[in-house]
């Protein structure tokens, strides 16, 4: 089994590729260039590894929330894809792929990702034994609607830490932030979670799968 699966819902392009359990992991700084460097990178990636894009047997790609631009950018890559190839696509949230980086603690996790407008997307996990689950409901808050549903010892990380740090530690007890390496999607994670979801048969296509948009109607783009 093959998979490709990328997630651009940060200035990290995120692209990690599966087969006979090995993952091979790439992460590129687009900033604001990613619809110039998305389909050159994933054509370099699979003539490094000699794979042809037919052999792919799923694609999967990140959901967001976080870079309405980024999101669709990469969206559009992978559906253009699967449907050109007639292959299924596996959509992994963002938020859950982000709360990887954290692995199992005590508490919850949550991560905090920079929403613009001085609003966050945010999320709770908590851990079940060996596995992090969902707790809540993927939101989109300001930072003190967090700090009243944040709940002692929660490990926060994301690319709104920066933006709040200090708010948060001063109105969260028991914080703990994570280091900057872990507040952007890592491609392990990503094909972990894809893999998930190929064994529990959650699978969606090019035509049916769509982005985790948290903000209201009159803030997205309307048909």
């Amino acid at each position: 089994m093959k998979i490709l699966a990328v997630d651009t819902s940060t200035r990290f392009l995120c692209l990690g590729l599966y087969h006979n359990l090995k993952v091979y992991a790439y992460t590129l700084h687009t900033g604001t260039k990613l619809s110039g460097l998305l389909a050159i990178t994933i054509k370099r990636v699979l003539d490094a590894l000699g794979w042809d894009a037919s052999d792919i047997d799923y694609f999967a790609c990140g959901l967001g929330p976080g870079s309405f631009t980024g999101i669709r950018i990469g969206m559009s890559t992978i559906k253009g894809l699967a449907w050109a190839l007639n292959k299924p696509v596996v959509g992994v949230p963002t938020l859950d792929l982000l709360a990887r980086n954290a692995g199992i603690q005590k508490g919850y996790v949550a991560p905090i990702v920079d929403a613009k407008r001085n609003l966050i997307y945010t999320c709770f996990y908590r851990a079940q034994g060996r596995r992090l689950v969902r707790v809540s409901n993927y939101m989109l808050l300001e930072p003190q609607e967090f700090f009243k549903k944040a709940k002692k010892n929660t490990t926060v990380l994301g690319d709104a830490v920066p933006l709040y740090k200090d708010i948060l530690l001063r109105n969260v007890k028991g914080l703990t932030i994570l280091d900057s390496d872990d507040w952007y999607p890592k491609a392990h994670h990503l094909i972990d979670l894809t893999l998930e979801r190929i064994k529990a048969r959650k699978l969606s296509d090019a035509f049916r799968i769509k982005p985790v948009y948290l903000y209201p109607k009159e803030c997205q783009i309307r048909k």
